[in-house]
């Protein structure tokens, strides 16, 4: 497994617009977790994402406009204008907060029928779950699961425990699907090889750091090769995480999403 310990980030082109950073479709927050959206859509625009659009409860939008201005929203359960977002995204984040109720439920499944070939789904927090426990079958398209260890369990029948990187690349492999198995030093199972982000730390155990890094590959994913924008978005989020915690003994996502585009900065390509 070879280890990612450092990157550089290409340089934008001089002459582009908001329509060449990808249209990102975010989909969770049901009426008791708004914040799980709302950190995903905050740090998608803060990585650059061009234009996002959050798929939300609608109890959730006053809160989401007032934290995330620069993205768009609309009514989760607005069947008809969800169909038209999805066709239109080019990559597509479930699961953040979506709950795991029969509302969650329909929705994953909507959109795992909905998607096409040429575009990406980030299947993400409570969608891992219900995908696992409803036996889903995967589009066919790019996809990329962000499982922690207890999800990443429930999804290839792994123990924690038993969660070697050569039995996580043999069910990666059977799924076809991109992985990143979130741990103390993250492993990413891609398709062209596995990587460690020697990276991350112990202030950064707290509620929603997974769903700011869900948010960061949806920006990313819009921006890069699939790849590439997976690798970059784990090394910069756990990097942000380890600055922060020189000074700090908890590091909230808020702050680690604040600090993105300044490491992106950091780290373009000279």
């Amino acid at each position: 497994m070879q280890t990612i310990d450092s990157i550089t980030i290409p340089k934008r082109e001089d002459q582009s617009h908001k329509g060449d950073y990808g249209r990102i479709l975010l989909i969770g927050g049901n009426q008791n977790m708004g914040g799980s959206i709302m950190l995903s859509s905050r740090a998608c625009v803060y990585s650059g994402g061009g234009l996002t659009t959050v798929c939300t409860h609608q109890s959730n939008h006053t809160a989401l406009h007032s934290r995330c201005p620069e993205a768009m929203v609309s009514d989760l359960s607005d069947i008809k204008r969800l169909t038209k977002l999805v066709t239109e995204a080019d990559c597509i984040l479930v699961g953040p907060g979506l709950g795991l109720d029969i509302k969650g439920n329909n929705t994953l499944t909507f959109i795992l029928q909905h998607i096409q070939p040429h575009q990406t789904i980030i299947i993400d927090g409570d969608a891992i779950t219900i995908f696992s426990k409803l036996r889903l079958s995967l589009p066919d398209c790019e996809v990329i699961f962000t499982p922690h260890q207890m999800e990443w369990e429930r999804l290839s029948g792994i123990q924690i425990d038993d969660q070697t990187p050569e039995k996580n690349r043999q069910v990666a492999d059977e799924l076809g699907a991109h992985v990143i198995l979130k741990k103390h030093h993250t492993e990413l199972y891609l398709k062209t090889g596995d990587y460690k982000i020697d990276k991350g730390n112990p202030a950064m155990a707290t509620g929603g750091m997974g769903d700011t890094l869900a948010g960061m590959i949806a920006g990313f994913i819009g921006q890069f090769d699939t790849e590439e924008a997976i690798k970059y978005a784990v090394y910069i989020h756990s990097k942000i995480g380890d600055q922060l915690s020189q000074t700090m003994y908890v590091t909230p996502p808020s702050m680690i999403i604040n600090e993105i585009p300044f490491m992106m900065k950091k780290l373009e390509s000279k």
